[in-house]
Order: structure tokens, then sequence, then C-alpha cells
């Protein structure tokens, strides 16, 4: 007999007489929730300014970093907020109804779907610059991406709103998806390094010919290094998520308990997690972006010190 979604959401989140066992680990993701929430939005909006601020960046490949930031921001300023609510009720030894639930199950799977769908999107261009070389251009338009980027939100909600009515079908849509998305990503990062190797030969065999050929090299050193510092983004993508697919894997194989249960609440906060690493991946290991985040702070600092300054010189024309 297949469950409903209120019968099966309580799988992996209390019942009335849980609650009093998740005290601690409730206060525990509450506090590093509300904190991630904070970093989340903040860090990812300066992410935000900064990734429109560089020129240099390909308008394809800003595209889709801008709507893997807008995600992002989106965990912070929505998902976050609504866990962190759900976390302060079973501290006051509550349960939210079903359709809390549902809500909060519609929202976190729209935005995490999304996310992951614009790291394997982002995986791909990378992968596809590098391939198609001269030809990526012709191929990978600005349009084409932005009709990319608004199928990953329909695909993503029509994913999330599906979960209400066949919670067990979506489920397995959501495995597969994922599982297909990994595999690609990962197929496409084992063609990158491979042709890193080929590249590297290259630079060495080219060396001692002519500037523009070690231009071509320049440019495709460029690409390489977008290409890893998306690498980065992955990984990190999916050390974030693995450990809440693996706890959902375990529930599946053993079934439900508390000790599955305060696991499932720390896996939470470690996807949400990944929102607040990404804008910190694209600074340490994307240059261009990293000078721009640097010019914002610059930018904000001098702005703060202006004001304290001129309040020091008008309390001293003040004084007597």
């Amino acid at each position: 007999m297949k469950k409903s979604f209120c019968e099966l959401i309580l799988v992996y989140f209390p019942k009335i007489f849980e609650v009093g066992n998740l005290y601690t680990t409730c206060i525990a993701n509450c506090v590093f929730n509300g904190f991630l929430s904070y970093t989340a939005i903040m860090l990812n909006i300066v992410t935000i300014h900064a990734i429109r601020k560089t020129p240099s960046l390909p308008r394809t490949l800003k595209t889709l970093l801008l709507s893997l930031a807008v995600f992002d921001v989106g965990v912070g300023l929505f998902v976050q907020p609504f866990y962190s609510s759900l976390l302060v009720k079973w501290i006051q030894q509550m349960v939210p109804n079903c359709n809390t639930y549902k809500t909060f199950s519609v929202i976190g799977n729209l935005f995490s779907s999304a996310s992951f769908l614009g790291v394997v999107a982002v995986s791909v261009d990378r992968f596809l610059a590098i391939h198609l070389h001269l030809r990526y251009q012709e191929l990978v338009t600005h349009k084409r991406v932005v009709a990319v980027v608004i199928s990953i939100w329909v695909l993503s909600t029509f994913v999330s709103l599906t979960m209400l009515g066949t919670p067990s079908s979506t489920s397995t849509l959501i495995m597969c998806i994922l599982v297909v998305g990994l595999l690609l990503t990962t197929m496409v990062y084992i063609r990158i390094y491979l042709a890193a190797r080929r590249h590297k030969n290259q630079i060495q065999v080219l060396q001692v010919q002519q500037v523009t050929q070690a231009k071509e090299i320049a440019n495709f050193a460029s690409l390489m290094k977008s290409a890893v510092g998306v690498l980065y983004v992955y990984v990190v993508f999916l050390i974030c998520y693995l450990p809440y697919v693996i706890g959902l894997a375990v529930f599946e194989i053993v079934g439900s308990s508390i000790t599955l249960k305060k696991l499932h609440f720390s896996f939470l906060t470690i996807v949400f997690l990944n929102s607040s690493l990404n804008p910190v991946i694209y600074c340490w290991k994307m240059r261009h972006i990293r000078h721009a985040v640097m010019n914002i702070l610059r930018k904000m600092s001098r702005h703060r010190s202006r004001p304290s300054n001129e309040t020091l010189v008008l309390a001293g024309h003040t004084m007597p």
C-alpha cells in the first residue's frame, strides 16, 4: 500500500513522542542554520555583483554562474529560515501540520534541484568550451544558455510539485536525475582531465614556436582554469549532498529510527552549507571574480569610513 505524503514525511521527521529525544540536535542545527542563512545570502549577493562586474568572463559562463548564485541566495533566503522555523517548533515540543511540511518540501526540492542542475549545466558548458574550442561561440549562444536556465527552473518546479501527489514516484525520478547528473558530470571532468594532459604536452612541444600559437595556448589555459574552478564547485557539491543521499538510502533499507532522524537533520544542514561555500570557491579559484570581490569590499570599507571621518571633522568644528 502506497504511503501518503504526510505519512512518508514522518519517516524522516519526528513524531510527537519523538520530539523530546531530538532537543539537543534541533538546537545545534538551528544555531548553525541561522548563521549559514546569513552567509549564504550575503556572500552570494556580493558574488552576483562581482560576476556582473567581471567583463573578462564569457557571457554564457557569466549567465550560468549568476543563475547558480541566485539559486544559492534562494536557499539562504527561503529554505534555511523555513527549516530553522521547523527546528524551533520541535524545540518547543510541537509538531508542524502536514501543509507546513508540504510547503517546506516544495521550496526545499525546488532550490536543491535547481542548484544541482545548475552545477551540471556549468560543468557541461566548460567541457563544451574546451572540446569545441573555436566553434564554442557559434554553438553555445547566450539565448541557448538562457533557455537552459529557464528549463532548469521549470523542471525543478515540476519535480517539486509532483512530489506532493506521488511522493514515491517522484523520489524515484529525483534519484534518476541525480544519478544521471552525477554520471554525466563525472564523465565531463574525466574528459576535461584528459584534455588538460594533452594541453600540457602541447605546451612542452610549442614552447619555442611563434607568439600566435603561444596566445592560443594562453586562451586554452584560461579555459582550463575556469573548468578547474567549476570542478571544485562540483566536488564540494558532492561532499555536501552525498551524506544526505546515502542517509535517504539507509532510511529505505533499515527503516526509521531516532538515530537516523538526528543524522538526517545534520545532513540537511550540510546540504545548506553548500550554498555558503560556492561563493568562497568562486573567489578562491576564479581570479577575475576574486579581484572583483576585493574591489567591492574595498569600496564598502571606504564608504563606511567616510561617515566616521566626517563626524570627527564636524565634531572638531563644534568643539569650543
